[in-house]
């Protein structure tokens, strides 16, 4: 395999032969990390051009040859948890609470690990998406039944939280379509909290929780401000987090643009597809696994 690191001026990145150039070889089956954002040298520029760190590169760079050197990958022996997609809380059998996940994301790191040998347990909500290529698919439709799901398939090595789970549910959903007349009021919901998958999950006592957990943050403001707090909140290993405004096209879209926040600090990373956020973030999990961990 071949593995490019690009480093250069951010308006040499971002000109539209550097662009056709990198898609192509991407396309030929290249591989390629970075490059990140941050300032430049010159005094109050700032943008995508710094290379990515060497931890990033190397662990690209072990993922690539474990792979070759063993056909199943270096995930072989572990399993991979992940959640993807909206849940919907039911208002009556016609309606419903819920957002505008897509699951994109979470069934390209699904995808992602299971090509790199996990075994892959992919919880999903409502969506319109294929089942990965060997990954164990679980379909669900509310928050109690993710929730449900996933402490079925627990034990986990990794466990990724990336389903946009809805925050409230009906206290008492209607058994039947609740009409619309002249004669009733405006119905009044009474909503009530859904149970916290992730933090639930990243308090269980250890040999039940995953020895990484990782938690999505979808923002509209403060983006790293809320993601740190939830961080530390939740009680998770990393958090990836993202701005999700309608202006962003993320919701729905195939681009995303992330930062890494853990313990260490926080890791920007250039907007890129999804299923490459997903390779690059399985990669650093990989390498986690192996630093942590007791398995070779």
């Amino acid at each position: 395999p071949v593995l490019v690191a690009p480093a250069m001026n951010p308006r040499m990145w971002s000109h539209a032969a550097t662009q056709r150039n990198f898609r192509t070889l991407r396309a030929d089956g290249l591989h390629f990390i970075g490059p990140n954002a941050g300032e430049m040298a010159e005094r109050g520029e700032a943008g995508v051009w710094r290379m990515a760190e060497p931890l990033e590169i190397l662990a690209i760079i072990e993922a690539l040859l474990d792979s070759v050197a063993r056909n199943d990958g270096p995930l072989r022996g572990r399993h991979v948890l992940v959640t993807a997609g909206p849940t919907h809380e039911p208002i009556d059998p016609v309606r419903y609470i819920a957002n505008r996940s897509s699951g994109k994301q979470g069934f390209a790191i699904a995808k992602a690990a299971a090509d790199l040998g996990a075994r892959v347990t992919l919880i999903s909500g409502p969506v319109t998406l294929s089942d990965p290529a060997g990954v164990d698919v679980v379909r669900v439709n509310s928050a109690a039944e993710m929730l449900a799901a996933v402490e079925r398939t627990l034990p986990a090595d990794v466990g990724v939280f990336a389903a946009a789970v809805a925050d409230w549910r009906v206290k008492r959903n209607a058994n039947e379509k609740i009409k619309k007349t002249d004669k009733l009021a405006t119905p009044q919901l009474d909503l009530v909290e859904n149970s916290d998958i992730l933090k639930t999950i990243a308090h269980l006592k250890p040999g039940k929780r995953p020895p990484l957990i990782i938690g999505f943050a979808a923002e509209t403001e403060h983006v790293l401000d809320h993601a740190k707090r939830k961080r530390k909140s939740k009680g998770c290993d990393w958090i990836v987090a993202n701005d999700v405004s309608p202006e962003t096209g993320v919701m729905g879209g195939d681009r995303n643009t992330v930062h890494l926040v853990s313990a260490d600090g926080v890791d920007s990373w250039p907007e890129m597809d999804k299923d490459k956020v997903a390779e690059r973030l399985m990669a650093l999990a990989t390498l986690y696994l192996k630093e942590h961990t007791d398995k070779a």
